[in-house]
């Protein structure tokens, strides 16, 4: 028996089976362009028949980039009729898949300049930003649909919102204005984006068209608004949710009372606050969080203790009887719809600034859409049947 092992060079295997695949798929593809030319002349090639239709005026070379390299397709040219194949589309120069390849590309955070660069390396064909901008305008409008859906097929016990800033191009200057996300945990325990808007500056009638829009769509069965203490949010969950209760983000609210805390007494202060959300009950947390701000005021910590004082209420409203005690580490903070953030953050500062709010509204709906779409499809994130006993013995 021989010991000589078999290599096999893959890099040199894949590049001829792409060539095998690409000189295959051209052979094919020109043979049912003929096809269809003499489909239409009513006559193959070189053959005299009476009841022709048309004739054959030579043919014309065109290029379809495909995964496995580049195509040279010869184009049937006909006089006394017009051709047009439903094999290729008119006009196009990519195989769907490689343009599908290159818009993903920049929904997950690649520039229109390195998606060039990247076609051209890969395919040897470019894609220029403006010919990108036209085929995301197809994209977007599914989108839109997207953004505009009805959310009437499930409730949204609990409802995480927040604003993400971005830099837009107004009147030839720029400014810095907020879109408004909204991710909703259904009754089933799944995750979903239910509401995306620019907010401008984040302010009262901001909140208030946001969450209009989020219930004129179907919104409901809301019992907890997870965010931070953004202005005129709290007074818009008391108006528009009234079945609701507002948590404010736990973690916002320490670093809150932390900027406060003089460095010396920063590390005591830390532990004494992680002290106080450790509590089982919501009572005990008020009882502890009193003890903390006294011991402040006693370390001349007075302006934390003020603000300790004054958040403590609806920072702990996680720890009613009306939630479960399982569901209480995640609902308590923000950081689920921060994590989504930076994902936006991180694609829009590729582009820098926009020209208008739908361009950069647009964006932000793609990529929410992209990375939830990846990572929360088939995962649920909460076990609601605690609630739905929780809320049978309240009944």
């Amino acid at each position: 028996m021989s010991n000589q092992i078999l290599q096999v060079d893959e890099n040199m295997l894949e590049t001829k089976l792409d060539r095998l695949v690409s000189r295959k798929g051209e052979e094919l593809l020109n043979a049912m362009l003929d096809a269809e030319a003499d489909e239409i002349t009513g006559a193959a090639r070189y053959e005299r028949a009476s009841g022709r239709r048309a004739y054959r005026a030579g043919h014309y070379e065109r290029n379809l980039t495909v995964k496995a390299g580049t195509m040279t397709l010869r184009v049937p040219k006909l006089k006394g009729a017009v051709f047009e194949s439903a094999v290729i589309e008119r006009y196009r120069r990519r195989e769907q898949s490689v343009e599908e390849a290159l818009i993903d590309m920049y929904l997950a955070g690649v520039s229109t300049r390195q998606v060039d660069d990247i076609s051209r390396l890969l395919w040897g064909e470019r894609m220029p930003s403006q010919t990108l901008s036209d085929k995301l305008k197809r994209v977007y409008e599914d989108i839109d649909q997207w953004w505009n859906r009805p959310l009437a097929a499930h409730s949204y016990p609990y409802l995480f919102v927040d604003g993400v800033w971005h830099k837009r191009t107004w009147g030839g200057s720029v400014e810095n204005v907020s879109v408004l996300v909204a991710i909703g945990v259904d009754d089933t325990g799944h995750r979903e984006v239910v509401g995306v808007a620019e907010g401008m500056k984040e302010d009262k009638a901001s909140w208030e068209q946001f969450v209009r829009s989020m219930i004129e769509r179907g919104l409901r069965g809301v019992r907890l608004v997870v965010g931070d203490r953004c202005a005129g949010l709290v007074s818009t969950v008391n108006s528009m949710l009234p079945d609701a209760r507002y948590q404010r983000c736990m973690v916002h609210f320490m670093r809150n009372v932390l900027s406060k805390v003089s460095h010396k007494h920063a590390a005591w202060a830390a532990s004494a606050l992680k002290a106080v959300f450790a509590m089982e009950s919501r009572q005990a947390a008020l009882e502890k969080a009193e003890q903390v701000a006294t011991e402040m005021e006693s370390k001349g910590l007075k302006a934390a203790a003020s603000c300790l004082r004054e958040g403590i209420s609806e920072t702990t409203t996680y720890l009613l009887d009306d939630y479960p005690v399982e569901h209480r580490r995640r609902i308590r903070t923000n950081n689920m719809i921060e994590r989504l953030n930076r994902e936006i953050r991180r694609r829009t500062r590729v582009v820098g600034s926009f020209p208008d709010g739908r361009s950069a509204l647009m964006l932000v709906c793609a990529r929410s859409r992209y990375v939830t779409a990846n990572q929360w499809s088939a995962r649920r994130y909460l076990d609601m049947s605690r609630l739905d006993g929780i809320m049978q013995s309240t009944d």
